[in-house]
């Protein structure tokens, strides 16, 4: 039988210094399907984003992509291989480079593993009206430009190699409710044509009600704790599919 396509964090643990935020967590994104991630400040929820995102290497555990082991980080990885995941997060701020206009912010990851320039064009507008950037936006730089501006971009880049797996990391939290609404149906549309899987992350209980297949509680994965199921995932609530 073969195994449904997913991204894996299997028994992941990662410290700083002598604290420990992930101890020995599994989270499991089928494709196609969407996984709410819920847990108090400070359990570790944005970290796990950026292991899944190979952008952090955990102290033990590995990483998965469709059952591939994935044993480095960022550009270590293969390119074939890291593109499969993007994230989305919080601030557009901290994960905007200011010196760069939004187009140029969209067109970076396609530069970066040396697309044709007239392909990046032709992607970055096709993703730019998809978000809803219009084209006297697109010139600007992001002190030029509302946070929902902002993060409509971050979102256009995120999707800009077509990833596998979308990981949004509050993705929503610092936008006024059009906006919200507006990046939500973004992700669901392209996440039901291109199968994608994706993680929401969220301290809105009814975002992560509505919007979730399942929901993980991370605070409650201790790999010894009384509320595992036998398929290992604490989950609050399954949706039928």
């Amino acid at each position: 039988m073969t195994s449904t396509p997913h991204l894996l964090a299997d028994e992941v643990t990662v410290g700083y210094g002598r604290q420990v935020v992930l101890d020995r967590v599994t989270v499991r994104i089928d494709r196609g399907e969407t996984v709410g991630l819920r847990g108090p400040s400070g359990c570790g929820k944005s970290t796990l984003v950026r292991v899944l995102a190979l952008l952090h290497q955990p102290d033990q555990g590995r990483v998965s992509i469709d059952g591939t082991a994935v044993n480095a980080v960022r550009y270590a990885v293969p390119v074939a291989l890291r593109t499969r995941v993007a994230a989305l997060f919080q601030s557009p701020r901290a994960a905007a480079d200011p010196r760069l206009s939004l187009t140029d912010l969209i067109a970076e990851p396609l530069r970066a593993t040396r697309t044709p320039e007239a392909a990046v064009r032709e992607r970055v507008t096709e993703l730019a009206d998809l978000v809803g950037l219009t084209a006297d936006l697109r010139s600007r730089r992001p002190h030029a430009v509302s946070d929902g501006q902002l993060q409509r971009a971050c979102l256009a880049r995120a999707l800009v190699h077509r990833p596998d797996y979308l990981l949004c990391d509050e993705a929503t939290a610092m936008l006024d409710a059009s906006t919200q609404a507006h990046v939500a149906a973004v992700i669901r549309d392209y996440q039901r044509t291109q199968q994608a899987g994706v993680l929401v992350i969220s301290h809105d209980q009814t975002l992560l009600e509505r919007w979730s297949d399942r929901i993980v509680d991370l605070a409650a994965r201790h790999p010894h704790g009384p509320d595992l199921p036998a398929d290992g995932f604490p989950l609050s609530r399954r949706r039928p599919r």
